[in-house]
């Protein structure tokens, strides 16, 4: 005869057994059911890369503007396209318009030509527009003025502070 203990034991076995069956069955009909999605074929195309013009705006040298570009090729089905871009109004123009320069600090005047000048290296260039790698710029010489002491703004605005106080 067999002690309760060993009883338990088998029954443990076997739920353990059957527990693992059960699993096997459920990933096998779970990997069964999945059913194989066909390659989407890769079409080579004869096209070119698209070349892009400058942006034009619509109105005056800077926001809203159109560019076209085209490529070429013998089965291409579409070789000119026209862009919506934009030209920031904060960029110098002189440079290109789709040129973005990092400027220094403006120079010491000159005195014999009364201009102070700074360099710009490229920072950015839109749809590869051909940019100077680095360029100049110069301005004339300001009036020197002498800075005002910032003792006198101070007391204004504690004046200022004080008149609302009262008010």
């Amino acid at each position: 005869m067999q002690s309760p203990q060993d009883r338990l034991q088998r029954r443990k076995l076997a739920a353990v057994f059957l527990a693992f069956v059960f699993i096997l069955v459920a990933v096998d009909t779970a990997g069964a059911a999945k059913k194989e999605k066909p390659e989407k074929k890769v079409k080579k195309s004869d096209c070119g890369a698209w070349q892009w013009s400058v942006c034009v705006p619509t109105s005056g040298d800077c926001g809203l503007g159109t560019r076209e570009g085209t490529r070429s090729g013998a089965e291409c089905k579409q070789t000119m396209k026209t862009q919506r871009c934009k030209i920031p109004c904060n960029w110098k123009k002189q440079f290109g318009a789709e040129c973005k320069y990092q400027f220094q600090a403006w120079g010491e005047c000159d005195l014999n030509t009364a201009l102070k000048t700074r360099t710009g290296s490229l920072k950015r260039a839109l749809h590869n527009a051909d940019c100077q790698k680095t360029v100049t710029i110069s301005k004339p010489c300001g009036k020197l003025t002498k800075p005002k002491p910032q003792e006198s703004k101070k007391k204004k605005k504690e004046g200022k502070k004080q008149e609302k106080m009262l008010d």
